[in-house]
């Protein structure tokens, strides 16, 4: 399904984040590009739990102070999947 990209990118680490783990909910930054029932699939291939519910956002990137020659910077947009797990499934990257 994913067509031989990597749909999961890295864990987002927070303290808003590690809140979230007492509800068992998880943060990821995802490819922009996936949709959420690749982002559940590939969570349970993964880490072999079971995905409640997805819910995504993407996050605009922030413009970055001039640079030489007038020109401005901007930090790529990014895509984030929070995942919630069925019941006391747990992943187990974050636990320790």
């Amino acid at each position: 399904m994913n067509g031989g990209r990597s749909i999961l990118l890295r864990p987002v680490i927070s303290e808003k984040s590690y809140a979230l783990m007492d509800e068992h909910t998880y943060v990821f930054v995802v490819d922009p590009r996936a949709s959420k029932v690749e982002i559940r699939t590939a969570i349970e291939d993964a880490f072999g739990v079971r995905v409640s519910s997805v819910n995504t956002l993407v996050r605009k990137g922030k413009r970055k102070r001039q640079r030489r020659g007038g020109a401005f910077g901007k930090r790529p947009d990014t895509k984030r999947a929070i995942v919630r797990l069925v019941g006391d499934d747990r992943i187990e990257l974050f636990e320790g």
